[in-house]
């Protein structure tokens, strides 16, 4: 009866809460009391009966032997298996705990905490909507303040800058101070004040971090305002960028766009561009073309010249100012090699097709001018012998002299006219490039930094 009354109070203690914490608190206050010398199995007895009344073990085993406690049993959480070990730890006549209570945790379907939570964010939300509201009015009142002062600006620098690359950027300068004072105005009614002093104070921070972060797109942004301002080539030249050579069609903040005399699209990175050298063919119409050509020994050199220059005077394609030239070369090893430089308009003509004609013509008059071209000298082996022909056999081929004859009149008809079909009208490819160009969309589709290659609109 005196164990009765002495752990009248236990079941209190193992429904007090749903939760291992309180329990533990709760079990704290007061020591359970047995009767002296209790039996061992009095012990296991109470223990396991609070043990099943808390609800929180299953599979459980309370065993006692000389004040040494023996629990087994499952749990959900690692506190319930702490509260039931100190709750053994305080029994009257206990000696030491085996607490062998395995942790097995389940899975809770319980959205309870959930619904809290997302209660919490609701709550958060409806407060900061309000502030939320006035943020986003003042952005957009400095968003559209600062495009109207960037396109004030821009009208205002159209007349003083010639590139409008550079009159882009010096509107987003203008404009961007505008944004950053709008952006601090919103973290200062957010109550971010600190946080609006280091975006002010870190602005330059961020912008040394970006260069050396994007260096080669800086690198490239920079080329172009370079290239837009110092106008080596405008839309529609045909330039040559190292071992790249085509018509212009586009400079953006990253590339240069040549149409290649292929048809084909070659983008350039104009910090390649900057560094290179440009050929500009489109600066100065006039064009110089040239090519070699050797002579024998025994021919004389001022026959050839004559002989030259009068194929080159007699081409509609060559310039008479600056005159053509036909100049002695090099002595070879077994010809005298004549340069022959002509000039012509390089707008209206091609450079490929002039010069096959004009070699056509200079070939000609040197040999009606009775002038040799001879073969450089090399070494010939017949390893079967020189093979040999008897007049009789020529002569047999005497009914055939007439038609030969009419072929090679023919022949010399041909090669006397300045265009050839296989050199067509002489005419450049730009024009037919161009029009190429503008059926088809540029690749990348950027807005073109470069002025046309009118001529009305080239500084004088």
């Amino acid at each position: 009866m005196a164990l009765v009354c002495a752990l009248a109070g236990a079941p209190a203690l193992a429904q007090t809460s749903p939760t291992a914490s309180d329990a533990t608190a709760a079990g704290s206050t007061r020591e359970i009391a047995v009767a002296p010398n209790a039996r061992d199995a009095q012990i296991a007895d109470r223990l396991e009966r609070i043990l099943e009344a808390s609800g929180w073990f299953s599979s459980l085993s309370v065993s006692v032997r000389e004040g040494l406690v023996f629990v087994d049993g499952r749990t959900e959480t690692e506190d319930r298996r702490e509260w039931a070990r100190q709750l053994a730890l305080r029994t009257q006549d206990v000696v030491a705990v085996v607490n062998r209570i395995a942790v097995q945790p389940t899975i809770s379907w319980d959205f309870t905490p959930t619904w809290r939570e997302l209660g919490r964010l609701v709550d958060r939300a409806r407060w900061f909507a309000p502030l939320t509201v006035v943020s986003l009015i003042v952005l957009i009142v400095f968003w559209l303040l600062s495009r109207g002062v960037a396109a004030l600006a821009r009208h205002a620098l159209q007349r003083r800058l010639s590139s409008p690359l550079l009159v882009t950027i010096a509107a987003r300068v203008v404009a961007f101070p505008i944004i950053l004072v709008g952006v601090y105005l919103v973290l200062q009614i957010a109550g971010l004040t600190r946080l609006a002093i280091t975006v002010l104070g870190g602005t330059g921070l961020v912008g040394i971090v970006v260069g050396l972060a994007f260096r080669e797109i800086a690198e490239n942004a920079l080329a172009s305002i370079l290239l837009s301002v110092r106008n080596p080539f405008r839309t529609g030249d045909w330039i040559q960028v190292g071992q790249y050579q085509g018509i212009v069609q586009n400079l953006n903040m990253r590339t240069t766009i040549l149409l290649t005399l292929d048809g084909n699209h070659v983008l350039i990175p104009n910090s390649l561009v900057f560094k290179s050298v440009v050929t500009n063919f489109s600066t100065n119409p006039s064009r110089r073309g040239e090519f070699s050509v050797g002579i024998g020994y025994a021919d004389s050199i001022v026959k050839a010249q004559d002989a030259i220059l009068g194929a080159l005077r007699a081409h509609p394609a060559v310039l008479g100012s600056p005159e053509p030239a036909a100049i002695v070369d090099e002595l070879g090893p077994s010809t005298v090699n004549i340069r022959v430089q002509f000039w012509f308009d390089g707008t209206s003509y091609s450079i490929f097709k002039v010069r096959s004609s004009l070699m056509r013509q200079v070939k000609r008059a040197l040999q009606d001018a009775g002038v040799s071209m001879p073969d450089a000298a090399r070494e010939v082996i017949f390893p079967e012998g020189v093979p040999l022909r008897r007049a009789s056999d020529e002569a047999g081929t005497a009914e055939d002299r007439p038609a030969r004859q009419v072929g090679a009149k023919a022949e010399a008809q041909a090669e006397a006219e300045v265009v050839s079909s296989g050199e067509g009208d002489l005419k450049s490819e730009e024009a037919e490039l161009n029009r190429q160009a503008s059926a088809s969309p540029l690749p990348g589709g950027e807005i073109n930094l470069l002025a046309s290659n009118n001529p009305a609109s080239r500084d004088p």
